[in-house]
């Protein structure tokens, strides 16, 4: 959703940088379009940096029959490959 927005943000300055020709006495637009365009792509590698450090998880289920009992014996294993390394 970060990685959307940013790209709306810096869109939407664009617009107001280079196509707007509106001379309005008390904000200049010129400079809020490069603040945004600026925030834009402040937010989209926040959200780009975001998305490489989420962590994957594996779950494993396993089931066996106990020759001895005869049960159904179910083990269950969660594992983060991040975790294993250290890191």
């Amino acid at each position: 959703m970060s990685i959307g927005a940013g790209i709306a943000l810096f869109a939407i300055g664009a617009i107001l940088a280079f196509a707007v020709n509106v001379q309005v006495e008390w904000v200049n637009l010129d400079m809020i379009g490069y603040i945004l365009m600026g925030a834009g792509a402040l937010v989209f590698l926040i959200g780009i940096v975001l998305l490489a450090r989420r962590r994957n998880t594996e779950s494993v289920s396993r089931t066996t029959v106990d020759p001895a009992t005869n049960e159904r014996v179910t083990r269950q294993s969660t594992s983060r490959p991040d975790d294993a390394a250290g890191l």
